[in-house]
């Protein structure tokens, strides 16, 4: 059901190589860049009347209107089941908590006396949100967006997510609850590329959509796609690929927990990744003989779980010791990243790649996905070694206010002037000695005035 890799004996390379021999799903943007651009820019020159067109040929939906009108958010709302309504009231709690104190305050820092540097942090003004649709519902990723957001004060947020037949042409209804009890009432019934393009390009009209300066969330290689082409027009959160974990367990790891704590991500999608790296043969053993009754007695075993456990981009990774175990998964650098290891803290602390860890038996990645109030919008691919999960931080630009006073440029004016002439830029120097009664270089400056 899941195949192994054998890293023990010989040390482990360094760098790429050793990445190269770990498993990875095949996700190519790139190639679906050219499928992507003619939506983009149809959708550009059409506006609503392409987004239609696409609900119908994509999502199998005649629409009236893209816009989803505030009754039908209301209607959500009110019918949603009082216990998944309780719950989605705890995850946003529980997410407002930990993104609340991600806020960050303006700092000035005295460079010299009369000279300040003062760093102040500006939300963007308006982000489009996407929910995906696709073979499951994800309300959850609605709060996991729209928290940080509204915690890192933008002003304009609003939310796409795919049309669905079975609901009249709407979004899910429970994205639909989600985002009232969220207060997001700006919802579209758009999915995939077309979506990233009208938050990119905006549409006109009475249910027209306005321009966002950001577009976060989830999506398929489609919604990936279309966030590498508007790279630059608008910020992204990241291109996210299939899900992963990797679980680093030793000889104390319970194997019913490892198997299924593998088999809740692989039931997201057939490319997810499912990777255990032991030094335990007994524990992988074990893990493997737990996984066949657990993944027997779940749900979407064909379509999903067995095909990404079988898949290439999940393996058990066999390797000398602890070590060597921390090195692989910092080569991993997985979006979810658990320990389940003796002295788990202690070995959390030293890992430098991964989306979010967990630590212990008690902290499973289902966990992390809706309700510990940490942030489940996490770098994929292996992107953690330089990219972080979605904060407050990810809405928030830093703007430096430079205030020197005339002493203050006096007394650097001279260091200014000899790198603009080492740079070949004399004007730049220009611009200092035009506030002056230049004198030598090195020599006092007088005020010109």
């Amino acid at each position: 059901m899941i195949s192994r890799i054998d890293l023990r004996g010989d040390s482990l390379p360094e760098g790429g190589a050793l990445r190269d021999l770990l498993p990875r799903a095949e996700f190519d943007v790139a190639a679906a860049l050219d499928k992507v651009r003619p939506i983009c820019e149809d959708v550009h020159h059409r506006g609503t009347a392409a987004l239609i067109e696409y609900a119908e040929k994509f999502d199998g939906v005649r629409l009236d209107r893209v816009r989803v009108p505030a009754e039908a958010l209301a209607q959500a709302l009110a019918e949603l089941d009082p216990e998944v309504r309780a719950a989605l009231e705890e995850s946003i709690r529980r997410a407002r908590i930990v993104h609340r104190e991600q806020r960050r305050a303006p700092h000035t820092t005295q460079v010299v006396p009369g000279g300040t540097v003062t760093e102040k942090w500006v939300p963007v003004e308006r982000v489009g949100l996407y929910a995906p649709g696709g073979r499951s519902v994800y309300p959850s990723s609605v709060i996991m967006n729209a928290v940080p957001a509204q915690e890192a004060g933008v002003e304009s947020v609003a939310l796409a997510s795919p049309p669905q037949k079975e609901f009249g042409g709407l979004p899910h209804p429970t994205i639909l609850a989600a985002c009232a009890l969220l207060g997001v009432y700006e919802v579209y019934a758009v999915g995939g590329a077309q979506a990233v393009a009208m938050f990119a390009y905006g549409t006109s009209g009475p249910d027209g959509c306005a321009p966002a300066n950001m577009v976060t969330g989830p999506g398929n290689i489609w919604v990936a796609a279309a966030k590498r082409y508007f790279t630059g027009r608008i910020g992204i959160d990241t291109e996210a690929g299939p899900t992963e974990i990797a679980v680093l367990a030793d000889d104390t790891a319970d194997p019913a927990h490892v198997a299924s704590d593998l088999i809740s991500q692989a039931e997201h999608d057939p490319l997810a990744a499912a990777v255990l790296v032991t030094d335990s043969v007994a524990l992988a053993e074990a893990v493997e003989k737990e996984l066949e009754p657990q993944v027997a007695a779940t749900k979407h075993v064909e379509d999903r779980i067995k095909p990404a456990l079988a898949g290439r981009q999940s393996a058990i990774v066999l390797v000398d010791g602890l070590e060597e175990g921390l090195r692989v998964v910092d080569a991993y650098g997985a979006e979810h990243l658990e320990i389940q290891t003796a002295d788990a803290t202690a070995v959390a602390e030293r890992v430098k790649n991964a989306g979010a860890i967990f630590v212990g038996p008690y902290a499973p990645v289902s966990l992390g996905d809706y309700c510990a109030g940490s942030n489940h919008v996490l770098p994929t691919g292996g992107c953690a070694c330089h990219s972080s999960g979605l904060s407050v931080q990810s809405f928030l630009r830093g703007i430096h206010i430079v205030d020197y006073s005339r002493d203050a440029l006096a007394d650097v004016a001279h260091h200014v002037v000899t790198l603009a002439e080492a740079e070949d830029l004399p004007a730049h120097g220009a611009a200092i000695k035009a506030r002056f009664d230049w004198k030598v270089p090195g020599e006092e400056v007088s005020d010109s005035k």
